[in-house]
């Protein structure tokens, strides 16, 4: 079986009934919803009996997904994450029809630096690690490692040394220190412990930032890889950090993947 298939059918196991196109989304307690109301949502495999009760998404028998995976509706426009028993849970809101393409990825592991002096001292609330972190899911990543660190070079080293040798984490991404000033140094510290850079992922980001501001270009973020680890450098602001992610995430995964062996697997996408 391919690791990409079709939605069968969406089933309202509760009302017996069945339909084309549905509405998921979180309630303010973090609960799956469908069509505005609160429902237990589930996977299943054409041809399995019902279950128990909730709202049921009929998946081809044999599509790789293990509890923990996720399930890229529309090529990720919506995200399911597998739990226990078949269920599932939102990760990015939005529509799921019937005869929809749906692909079963395995989770990236991922961590999230801030770099700031301010920050590291409590003086400044870190929104950008946050927004990092919210964004990460959306391509399947799960944030395992946090952390705020002040602007000096050999501490961020050690940190992505962590996360990369011990932790053994897939993505690593960083926010902050990518300016001009004297304590801008976290492309210098990816520097000291990288095996390979790929250039495209800090042209890709500047040429974005160009849009907003005519200072985009003198970012310096960028992207190196340290074993089978990825670790991309974004800017320190917020509203950065979104502009920048949404360049690079369409191939982003992909990269992961690729730079990790798994792109042949069954789970990939």
């Amino acid at each position: 079986m391919s690791r990409k298939s079709k939605v069968l059918g969406l089933h309202d196991i509760n009302a017996e009934k069945w339909h084309k196109l549905i509405y998921v989304h979180r309630n303010s307690r973090g609960g799956s919803c469908v069509n505005g109301e609160d429902a237990v949502l589930s996977i299943r495999a054409a041809g399995e009996e019902a279950g128990a009760g909730g709202f049921a998404i009929i998946l081809p028998p044999g599509l790789c997904a293990s509890d923990g995976d996720f399930l890229a509706v529309n090529s990720g426009e919506t995200m399911l994450r597998v739990e226990e028993n078949s269920l599932v849970r939102v990760v990015c809101p939005g529509f799921i029809g019937a005869s929809n393409a749906v692909a079963a990825m395995r989770p990236i592991s991922a961590g999230v630096l801030t770099v700031s002096d301010k920050g590291s001292r409590g003086e400044r609330e870190d929104t950008a690690g946050p927004a990092l972190k919210d964004l990460a899911s959306a391509i399947g990543a799960v944030v395992e490692k946090t952390g705020i660190l002040p602007d000096d070079r050999a501490e961020i080293a050690q940190k992505l040394i962590e996360w990369s040798d011990a932790d053994e984490l897939n993505l690593i991404l960083t926010t902050g220190g990518t300016g001009l000033s004297a304590r801008d140094v976290t492309p210098e510290a990816i520097m000291d412990v990288h095996d390979r850079i790929s250039p495209g992922f800090g042209e890709v980001m500047r040429a974005r930032a160009m849009m907003y501001t005519e200072r985009g270009f003198l970012s310096r973020c960028l992207a190196a890889t340290r074993k089978k680890t990825l670790i991309i450098a974004f800017p320190g602001s917020e509203r950065a950090v979104r502009q920048c992610f949404e360049a690079i995430a369409p191939a982003l995964r992909h990269g992961v993947e690729t730079l990790c062996g798994w792109d042949s697997e069954c789970g990939g996408h």
